[in-house]
C-alpha cells in the first residue's frame, strides 16, 4: 500500500523525538517523488557484544515504520568504528564476526529486510575516496569540536581519548556522504554528529542531510538528578556496561522478571519510569490489547487497549507497580521467545552467538 505525503511524514514524526529540520524533510519527500528516486536513511551499530532490546525491538519496530513510509533503509555495520573505539581490542576480525551476529539477531526480531541493505564500514574504507572525503571533513572541523563529538560513542571530553577515537566522528560524517543517506535515523545520543553533518554539507558541496533522532530507551535503574537535556537523557538511556539495567535479546525468562522486578517504578509517576517506557515504545507497538493479571482482591484483571488509558490510571494509582511489573515480563519474554529459540535450534546462529559470547568473554569490552 502506497502512503500519501501526510501519511508517510505522520510515521516518521512517531519515529522522531526531534526532526531537524521537518520542512527540509517534506521538501525533501515531494522532490523523490516528484522525481520517483528512492529516499534512503540509514544508522550505524559498533558490532559491540549483546544486543539489548533497544537495539533489537525498539530498532526493529522504528526501521518497520520508516520503510511503511516508503523510505529505503541502510544499516552500516561499523566495525572499523568500532576497532577505532577499542572494543574487543580492535580486532577487526572478531569485530566483523559480531557485526554477522547483529544482523543475525535483526533478520529474527521481526524486522521487515525487503528495503533494508546491510553494510560493512570494512568494504566503505577499501575506497581511497571515502577516506579523501574523511580528510576534507578534518580539514573544516576543529579539534575543539570533534572532541566534544566523542560522546557518539560513549565517551566524553574528560574521558583519556586516543588518536583512532578522535577519527571516529570524522569517519561517522562521512559515512553520511559516502553512502550516501538522505536522512540520518539515529538515537538522540548521536545528535552532535548529525549536527555536524549537517554544517559542512554546503562546504562539500553534499546536500544536507535530514535528522530523525529517535527516542532512547531508559536503562531499569533510577535517573541521576545531577544533569539535564540531551545529556541527561543520554546518562540514563540503556545501557551495556551494566547488564542489570538493560533487557538482552537473549536474556532467559528468569533473568528478564529478575530485571523488571528490581527494576525503578515509582508508583504514580510517569515520567523517567522505565517500565512505563517499555509500554509505551515496545508493548503497545507489539500487541493490540495489554492484559494485566492480578487477584480480584486487588481488583482483579484488567485491560488496556492503548497507552494513553494505561499511563492515566497508572498516575492515579489505580495500577501499581506490583501489578505493572509481571505483566510487562511476560510481554517482553513472549516477544524474545522466537529470538532465544532461532539461536538455540538453528546451526549457524547458535555458533556465531557461542564465538560472540566467547569474544566477549576474552576481551572484557568496555561497553558504554
Amino acid at each position: 500500500m502506497v502512503l500519501t505525503l501526510d501519511e508517510s511524514i505522520a510515521l516518521l514524526e512517531e519515529v522522531g523525538e526531534e526532526i531537524i529540520e521537518l520542512d527540509e524533510l517534506k521538501d525533501m519527500f515531494q522532490w523523490k517523488i516528484d522525481h520517483d528516486e528512492n529516499l534512503y536513511a540509514y544508522d550505524g551499530f559498533e558490532p559491540s557484544g549483546n544486543i539489548h532490546i533497544a537495539q533489537g525491538l525498539l530498532r526493529a519496530i522504528n526501521v518497520n515504520k520508516i520503510t511503511k513510509a516508503g523510505i529505503r533503509f541502510k544499516f552500516l555495520v561499523a566495525d572499523w568504528h568500532a576497532a577505532a573505539n577499542k572494543k574487543f581490542g580492535g580486532n577487526l576480525e572478531v569485530i566483523k564476526k559480531v557485526g554477522d551476529f547483529f544482523i543475525e539477531l535483526w533478520k529474527v526480531c521481526g524486522m521487515d529486510l525487503s528495503k533494508i541493505e546491510f553494510i560493512y564500514a570494512s568494504d566503505l574504507v577499501k575506497d581511497p575516496k571515502y577516506w579523501e572525503l574523511v580528510l576534507k571533513i578534518g580539514i573544516q572541523t576543529t579539534l575543539k569540536r570533534i572532541k566534544r563529538c566523542t560522546q557518539i560513542m560513549g565517551r566524553s571530553e574528560s574521558d583519556k581519548l586516543y588518536a583512532s577515537q578522535i577519527l571516529y566522528p570524522l569517519m561517522q560524517t562521512a559515512d553520511i556522504f559516502y553512502l550516501p543517506a538522505d536522512i540520518c535515523q539515529l538515537g538522540m545520543d548521536q545528535r552532535k554528529v548529525n549536527m555536524l553533518a549537517r554544517e559542512v554539507a554546503k562546504k562539500l558541496n553534499k546536500p544536507k542531510p535530514v535528522a530523525i533522532h529517535h527516542h532512547m530507551l531508559m536503562g531499569l535503574k533510577a535517573p541521576s538528578t545531577e544533569l539535564s537535556g540531551i545529556d541527561r537523557a543520554i546518562d540514563i538511556k540503556m545501557s551495556k556496561s551494566d547488564p542489570d539495567s538493560s533487557i538482552f535479546m537473549l536474556d532467559s525468562p528468569n533473568d528478564v522478571k529478575r530485571k523488571i522486578n528490581k527494576a525503578y517504578c515509582p508508583p504514580k509517576q510517569i515520567e523517567e519510569n522505565p517500565i512505563l517506557e517499555y509500554c509505551k515504545y515496545i508493548i503497545f507497538e507489539l500487541i493490540d490489547v495489554f492484559k494485566i493479571e492480578r487477584p480480584e482482591k486487588y481488583g482483579g484483571d484488567i485491560t488496556y487497549n492503548s497507552y494513553e488509558d494505561l499511563e492515566k490510571e497508572y498516575s492515579e494509582g489505580k495500577v501499581n507497580p506490583p501489578d505493572l511489573k509481571p505483566a510487562v515480563a511476560k510481554y517482553i519474554n513472549q516477544f524474545l521467545e522466537p529470538v532465544i529459540e532461532h539461536f538455540k535450534s538453528d546451526v549457524h546462529a547458535k555458533k556465531i552467538y557461542q564465538f560472540v559470547q566467547n569474544a566477549y568473554n576474552k576481551y572484557k569490552t568496555n561497553e558504554k
